[in-house]
């Protein structure tokens, strides 16, 4: 696992605002495939981890505008972007035996904006061996984080997964009902039924150690990892009547006048969980696919940014929309709202936090690949990504929520 010192909530460089998937301007980037270079090994060839990961240009046709690295656990790596566009390199060592996914974003001499995307593991953690890494770090989150559980290895098969799944242990207190998810052959998340009780301890383990699960692949150790959650903080925004109502266990602490999506750029329905907060970041519509020079272009300095979707949307201040917030919808689709509101926002809203929105003309926010939007599926559709017979594994079962007693237990404190 790599060290929390290691890793920051957002890598560096410049990032966007993202909006709806159906955006004519945003929905095609071109393939920037012949543009883009990296010192990562092809094929089934891992990377030495003690060599920093470096992304180039490979002529005059593109610069490189943005850098995300991330492990499967959606942990980022720090990095440093030239000034010309032409390097993005990574400033901390890169982990033993993990697989990372690197997004990098371009933009040719027109100002059209190009995406490749690179995967690859490091070397480390024995070959044959089963290991699995936990995520998140360790810490205190809000009550929608889910766990993650990335395998050293892919498992296929369901009698293997079904094993691999069954030493996947999730202790909580109080104790939910939940159950884990494969996202793909290397990939598990975990959620319970409803989210998280506020103020609750949770620990994911694994007791795969020497157990076989196919021929010469064999369990190895996992690092547990713990953490708690603080208070259920839900913040609700209606697109259409242009508010967000924030609410602390299960109280309303403030309504605010807000603008999201506007047509052409809507914002994504659906609940999202605060993936992390930055205080500045700089907005640039080339990085989500609008083209320098065109109507809808900006270039802006945004502060109190926290981030809902690792392709850019945001809930973060808008001074220049105040006239609009409450009334209209005018963003490329974040949530936008006047410097106070969101410094207001910005200091009660912890990572794992939930964000959800709602009659909104966008999209729905998908489960996986765009952040945690796990709780858009339903209860039914997550037991169906289980490997084992029930669905249910961990921290609970269903016997368990039918008692008066412990029913009362999985309500989060209010």
């Amino acid at each position: 696992m790599l060290s929390s010192a290691l890793l920051l909530p957002l890598v560096a460089g410049v990032t966007g605002c993202g909006g709806a998937t159906s955006d004519p301007l945003a929905a095609q980037p071109y393939d920037a495939a012949g543009q883009i270079a990296a010192n990562a090994p092809a094929g089934e060839r891992k990377a030495d981890p003690d060599r920093p990961l470096e992304v180039t240009t490979t002529g005059d046709e593109a610069r490189i505008t943005d850098v995300t690295a991330t492990d499967t656990a959606g942990r980022h790596i720090r990095g440093r972007l030239t000034a010309d566009g032409t390097r993005w390199r990574s400033t901390v060592p890169l982990a033993a035996g993990t697989r990372y996914t690197v997004r990098v974003s371009t933009e040719d001499s027109d100002g059209k904006p190009g995406r490749k995307v690179l995967r690859m593991a490091t070397e480390g953690g024995g070959d044959r061996r089963l290991r699995v890494t936990f995520g998140p770090d360790s810490g205190t989150y809000g009550v929608g984080q889910p766990l993650t559980a990335e395998l050293s290895r892919p498992v296929h098969g369901a009698r293997a997964k079904a094993l691999v799944e069954g030493a996947l242990k999730v202790d909580s207190s109080p104790r939910v009902v939940g159950s884990w998810h494969w996202v793909d052959d290397r990939t598990l998340h975990y959620r319970p039924r409803s989210y998280w009780p506020a103020h609750a301890s949770v620990e994911a383990y694994s007791n795969l150690q020497g157990l076989k699960v196919a021929k010469g692949l064999y369990g190895g150790p996992g690092k547990p990892v713990r953490i708690r959650t603080g208070d259920r903080v839900e913040a609700v925004t209606d697109a259409a009547a242009h508010r967000m109502t924030v609410r602390r266990n299960g109280r309303v602490i403030k309504t605010l006048p807000v603008t999201t999506g506007k047509a052409g750029f809507e914002t994504r329905n659906g609940i999202k969980t605060v993936l992390g907060k930055e205080s500045f970041v700089r907005m640039r519509s080339t990085t989500v696919g609008i083209a320098r020079g065109s109507s809808e272009a900006y270039d802006l300095p945004v502060r109190w940014a926290t981030r809902v979707t690792w392709s850019g949307e945001y809930v973060h201040a808008a001074p220049w929309s105040v006239g609009s917030q409450g009334a209209a919808n005018v963003s490329h689709g974040c949530t936008g709202m006047s410097t106070g509101d969101a410094r207001w926002f910005f200091g009660r809203v912890r990572v794992g936090d939930i964000v959800q929105v709602v009659n909104s003309k966008g999209d729905k926010m998908v489960p996986f690949d765009n952040g945690f939007g796990d709780w858009n599926l339903s209860w039914e559709k997550w037991l169906a990504g289980s490997a084992l017979g029930d669905g249910v594994s961990g921290a609970g079962s269903d016997e368990d929520a039918a008692a008066p007693a412990d029913a009362a237990r999985l309500r989060p404190r209010v």
